[in-house]
């Protein structure tokens, strides 16, 4: 049996749709979100801007699910004791090409967006912070999240936005290593530098 017109047309929309939030994310990775055009985010999906305000209804709402799919994707897929590391090599690595890992690149380019961009921003930094501080068993955990995720946005914005030498042009490896180490004095759930948990 064939497809109905229905369901092709709720398959192209789909498709669409999806095409449209993957050029979002590459287009606010790397321009942040005043610079990233809804015009430029509809030519890179191949579809015209009618369609991404039916499907979102503003170029902030898009913004938003675009920080929400790809920090969630990352907080569900990448286990706590990984989740620093992981966030890390997303701003370290090539324009965080890996969906998880533009979440943080996206967020630092777009932090001084406005107030409807602010509450994203806020919303994903709280559910990094939370599984974060699930890593210490000190009293005062959520401090210590704080104070990690906030070194890592430093981090993140001294290489991918300042572009500070030796920094920007560091290796990954060996960035992710030192950062490790000076935290896990900070989290004690981190794996050690050697990879020991």
């Amino acid at each position: 049996m064939g497809t109905t017109v229905s369901e092709r047309q709720h398959r192209d929309a789909r498709d669409t749709r999806r095409r449209l939030l993957e050029a979002a994310a590459a287009l606010f990775a790397e321009r942040g979100y005043e610079r990233a055009t809804v015009r430029d985010i509809a030519d890179r999906a191949g579809a015209n801007q009618a369609l991404l305000f039916r499907y979102f209804g503003s170029k902030s709402a898009l913004f938003g699910e675009v920080i929400a799919r790809n920090g969630e994707e990352q907080l569900r897929t990448t286990p706590p004791h990984e989740l620093l590391e992981a966030a890390l090599r997303g701003l370290l690595g090539p324009g965080g090409k890996e969906p998880g890992g533009r979440a943080l690149a996206t967020l630092l380019r777009s932090v001084d967006s406005g107030d409807e961009i602010g509450t994203a921003v806020r919303a994903i930094s709280d559910d990094y912070a939370r599984v974060l501080a699930s890593l210490s068993s000190a009293d005062n955990h959520e401090l210590r999240a704080d104070l990690a995720l906030s070194w890592l946005l430093g981090i993140g914005m001294m290489r991918v936005l300042v572009g500070k030498e030796p920094l920007a042009d560091a290796d990954p490896d060996e960035v992710c290593a030192l950062v490790t180490a000076a935290l896990g004095t900070l989290l004690d759930g981190l794996p050690a530098a050697d990879g020991r948990p």
